[in-house]
C-alpha cells in the first residue's frame, strides 16, 4: 500500500464508530415507512499509470541579482516593478559625468604619449644614422632606443587606463543580462549606489522552469517498484511523466519532464535532489512555489476508480456499501490500489457497474431495502 493510500486510510478513520454502529444496527423494517434514500455511483473501469508522489518546490532556472559596479547617483529607473523583461534591455541609468570626464582624460593622455613616441621613433632614427657613419657614439643610440620603449610602453598603460575608463563608463547602464520577470526595486532615483550596496533588484527567468524534489532511499524503491523499469532513477527516470499539484488541488496542465538527477546521497536527509523542466508560458509557477510533484509511468493499467468518499474502514479493513439488483445494501471488502486525485483504484471486492454508495451510508444495513439516485458525473 503506498503513502497517498495510507493517507487515505489515516482519514478515513475518523469515521469508523460511525458506519460501525450502521452496519451492527439490528431492527425491524418498518412496512409503511418510505424506502431510505441513498445516493449511488457506478464503479468505472479506467486505464491509470501507477504513479508516486513527492513534495517539491518551484526553481526559476535562471536568478540574477542586478548590482551596482561603480559609485554613482541612481538617474533613471526604466522599468516597472513585476513587468518582463528582455536580454538586453536597459534598466537603470547611473550619473556619467564623472565616467564620461574620464574617458576623454584617457584619451587625451594617449594621443601625448602617442606625439612623445613619435619623436623617440625620430629621434632613433637620427642617432642610427650617424652612429652608422662613425660620427656618433653608440651609447646614444642605445639611450634614444630605451626612451623609444620607454614611450611605447606608456602608451600601452595609457591605452589600458582607457580600456578601464570606458568600461566604468559603460557600468552606468545596467542593463538585463538574461530575460525574465524583474521585481522590486531597492532604490528609487536619486539614491547613491556602488558596489557595496544591496541587490537593486532581482530578476527571475519564466518559462521554462524547474521544479525540484527530494527521494528519499524508501522512496526510491518504491519508485523503481511502482513505475517499473522506467522508474529507475537515472536515465530512466527521464522517461516518466511529470505532474504537479497546486496549492488549490488542482493539476497543473502543462506535465514536464526529469532533467538531472544527483549524483549523491544528501547524507544529512538520505535522499537525492532530483529536477523536473515545466513549461510555463502562462506564469503560474513562480519561483519559490511550493507544490506537490507526481512522477507517472510504466505502462497503463485498467483500473477501477471509486470516489474516496465511498470506501469505509472499520476493524476488519476497508469496504463499501453496494446496492445489488434487488435494491439491498451489501457490504464489499475491498483492496484498495493508488489515489487518482478525488478517486481511489479497487483492485478486489468490486465490479465495473456496481452501484457504489456515496452518500447516505449511515442511515442504512446490510439487507436494508433501499431506493438508489444515480449521482451525475463529468458536471
Amino acid at each position: 500500500m503506498d503513502n497517498c493510500a495510507s493517507g487515505f486510510f489515516a482519514l478515513a478513520t475518523m469515521a469508523i464508530v460511525a458506519t460501525a454502529t450502521s452496519l451492527e444496527a439490528v431492527g425491524q423494517e418498518n412496512p409503511g415507512a418510505p424506502l431510505p434514500v441513498v445516493t449511488v455511483i457506478r464503479a468505472v473501469a479506467k486505464d491509470i499509470r501507477p504513479s508516486i508522489s513527492f513534495s517539491g518546490r518551484v526553481e526559476a532556472i535562471d536568478k540574477v541579482e542586478l548590482r551596482a559596479r561603480v559609485d554613482g547617483f541612481l538617474e533613471q529607473r526604466l522599468f516597472t516593478e513585476g513587468q518582463d523583461v528582455k536580454d538586453g534591455d536597459l534598466l537603470f541609468v547611473m550619473e556619467k559625468g564623472q565616467y564620461e570626464a574620464a574617458v576623454v582624460q584617457a584619451e587625451g593622455a594617449i594621443e601625448s604619449a602617442e606625439a612623445g613616441l613619435a619623436l623617440a621613433n625620430i629621434e632613433v632614427e637620427r642617432q642610427s644614422a650617424l652612429v652608422a657613419k662613425n660620427a656618433a657614439p653608440k651609447a646614444q643610440l642605445d639611450l634614444a632606443t630605451a626612451k623609444q620603449r620607454e614611450a611605447g610602453g606608456n602608451i600601452s598603460q595609457l591605452r589600458a587606463a582607457l580600456d578601464r575608463a570606458r568600461l566604468d563608463l559603460g557600468y552606468t547602464d545596467i542593463r538585463a543580462p538574461i530575460a525574465g520577470r524583474i521585481g522590486r526595486s531597492q532604490y528609487s532615483v536619486g539614491n547613491f549606489v556602488g558596489p557595496s550596496s544591496d541587490v537593486l533588484a532581482t530578476i527571475v527567468s519564466q518559462d521554462p522552469i524547474y521544479a525540484t524534489f527530494s527521494v528519499s532511499q524508501r522512496e526510491i524503491l518504491a519508485v523503481r517498484e511502482k513505475l517499473g523499469s522506467t522508474g529507475k532513477l537515472g536515465g530512466h527516470l527521464s522517461a516518466a511523466n511529470v505532474f504537479l499539484l497546486l496549492a488549490n488541488g488542482k493539476r497543473y496542465p502543462e506535465p514536464g519532464k526529469v532533467n538531472f538527477v544527483d549524483v549523491t546521497v544528501d547524507q544529512g536527509t538520505d535522499t537525492v535532489p532530483v529536477r523536473a523542466a515545466f513549461p510555463n508560458p502562462d506564469r503560474v509557477l513562480i519561483d519559490g512555489q511550493l507544490v506537490d510533484v507526481i512522477v507517472e509511468g510504466g505502462t497503463a493499467e485498467a483500473a477501477l476508480l471509486v470516489p474516496q468518499a465511498a470506501i469505509q474502514i472499520d476493524q476488519a479493513g476497508p469496504y463499501a456499501l453496494v446496492v445489488n439488483k434487488e435494491n439491498k445494501i451489501e457490504v464489499r471488502r475491498i483492496e484498495p490500489g493508488q489515489v487518482q486525485g478525488a478517486d481511489l483504484a479497487v483492485t478486489k471486492g468490486l465490479a465495473a457497474g456496481d452501484m457504489v454508495v456515496t452518500e447516505g451510508v449511515q442511515k442504512v444495513r446490510p439487507g436494508q431495502v433501499v431506493e438508489p439516485v444515480e449521482a451525475k458525473t463529468g458536471s
